[in-house]
């Protein structure tokens, strides 16, 4: 390949390229990471049970016909009651209160110092009922605060919880799921006490094709959240015994099922190329290509999430995504109707074109230029800033034919028009790249065509204004830009000295404004 190196600190303003591969790969994952860090999850982390899942709980038809209403002091005092009955009636009670839509008084419950009595309502195994009033009451308050979800932990309930999913009540087992999918959903502290108290066999233990949706929906919701959050991540023996569970869940027709399974394998691929292996190895790969053709979005975009994260690790991963045919598809994403899942593509395609250079003539293969460009004329402003870090790494690590071909794409006119960007790390971006063409253009002898391409387009008025920038490093380099390739040598001197004395006169009055 022609060399095209650059200066050093150009290279520092790309998103992934540096001469070293193990640190681009890194700082592929740290951008990946950054990009993300405002974005809210699509899927939720706790959730509460509003209404019973099961038209027929045993609970409800115990009570059928029957409507208690209770103070909190009668609830206290029933609760705290030996007789099964009035404790029944006392947790059913604070279940409903925990159950309504609006403001639920899960502090008042648990300032009331009812927790460590509904955990051991979890042990009586005679009262299923109980058992299930409990747990249902226990889920609600687990889906509050980190301190509400911690006083239930620290109630003792992750241990009678785990034993309830051998319940032969499918009502209470369930019940059970959901309370732990709340926990593990706080946080990696909690997620990783109900690891290691081997609540995941327990779990998988369950799955079975008989199953009612709704318990299968949980136990995925669940599993997802036993993969989620970092510092740490979940340990590699649990990730073992979750992935093929997951690799099973895939290949459910329901699509919430679909959607938990694929946030899960986010949750694993957002992490080192070793954890990303472990998913890759699985053989996942064909079937979340298949998901991305997708019209569910709920499905689509963490299998989007999935397949961009696989795309950060080693070039061999990256390899092994697009064997499988994931260019097929994300040029067409680029098109979607949604921006979330545009700007989801671009990101993926980014990471293919930080590569080397056989992974770019790939997407050259797969003729991602043109909805590139569509993209960069007429997308949203955040979809255009991922597809201008896609070309950053493209014109980064491209032959000088390949270099051509992104010329003749159309890819300058598009980016001389978001020269008037608001982000200045954009402008700074678009800036190096156009520089970086019009040196690989010298090259080629090409460099006079390509000048008055960029005049055409209006790009000299554009970059001269931007000699006037407020911020230093754009003026830079915009001057640098035009005192190389677009005006004479001794006119040249001639700005860089106005430069220079302007520079003088700021420094000047900078230090007769302090004295």
């Amino acid at each position: 390949m022609p060399s095209l190196d650059a200066p050093e600190e150009r290279l520092r303003k790309f998103k992934y390229r540096g001469k070293d591969a193990s640190l681009r790969r890194q700082q592929r994952m740290a951008v990946s990471l950054k990009l993300r860090k405002a974005k809210k999850d699509e899927q939720t982390l706790k959730r509460r049970n509003i209404t019973s899942f099961c038209p027929d709980t045993p609970s409800e038809k115990t009570a059928k016909g029957v409507t208690v209403s209770l103070t909190l002091g009668e609830i206290i005092q029933g609760v705290n009651s030996s007789d099964p009955a009035l404790c029944f009636q006392a947790t059913q009670t604070a279940r409903k209160m925990l159950s309504q839509e609006n403001n639920p008084p899960l502090k008042l419950v648990v300032d009331a110092g009812l927790i460590p009595r509904m955990v051991e309502f979890l042990k009586s195994s005679l009262y299923p009922c109980l058992q299930f009033e409990a747990a249902w009451a226990l889920t609600n308050i687990a889906a509050g605060t980190s301190e509400q979800t911690r006083a239930v932990v620290e109630g003792g309930a992750i241990q009678p919880l785990i034993a309830l999913l051998s319940s032969p009540n499918l009502a209470v087992c369930e019940q059970a799921v959901w309370a732990l999918g709340n926990i593990a959903g706080d946080g990696p502290e909690f997620r990783d006490k109900i690891i290691s108290s081997n609540a995941i066999p327990h779990l998988l233990a369950l799955i079975s094709h008989t199953l009612p949706i709704t318990f299968l929906r949980n136990i995925t919701w669940t599993l997802s959240n036993l993969c989620r959050n970092k510092n740490p991540y979940p340990c590699d023996a649990a990730v073992k015994q979750i992935l093929p569970a997951l690799l099973h869940l895939l290949q459910h027709h329901d699509t919430e099922v679909l959607s938990d399974a694929c946030w899960a394998l986010s949750y694993l691929t957002d992490s080192c190329s070793k954890r990303i292996g472990q998913v890759v190895d699985t053989g996942v790969l064909p079937r979340l290509v298949a998901l991305l053709n997708s019209s569910e979005l709920n499905v689509l975009t963490p299998s989007l999430r999935t397949v961009g994260n696989i795309v950060t690790g080693t070039d061999e991963q990256t390899q092994r995504a697009i064997d499988t045919g994931i260019l097929n598809v994300l040029p067409q994403l680029l098109q979607h109707n949604k921006p979330s899942i545009q700007k989801e593509a671009a990101w993926a395609l980014s990471n293919v074109a930080a590569g080397p250079c056989h992974h770019i003539q790939q997407l050259l293969a797969y003729d991602v230029l043109p909805p590139l460009v569509a993209v960069l004329k007429h997308g949203d402003f955040k979809v255009q800033k991922e597809a201008i870090w896609t070309v950053a790494n493209f014109v980064m690590g491209a032959t000088l034919d390949q270099l051509i071909q992104l010329v003749h794409s159309g890819i300058l006119e598009p980016l001389v028009n978001l020269l008037t960007a608001p982000d200045v790390k954009i402008v700074l971006i678009i800036l190096d790249v156009i520089s970086f063409i019009l040196e690989a253009a010298e090259k080629l002898s090409e460099k006079e065509n390509v000048c008055l391409l960029i005049e055409e387009l209006g790009g000299i008025d554009r970059i001269e204004a931007l000699q006037l920038h407020e911020n230093r490093q754009i003026s830079l380099s915009a001057l640098n830009i035009i005192e190389k390739h677009f005006i004479e040598e001794e006119e040249s001197l001639m700005l860089l000295s106005q430069v220079v004395d302007q520079d003088c006169e700021f420094i000047n009055c900078d230090c007769l404004a302090t004295k």
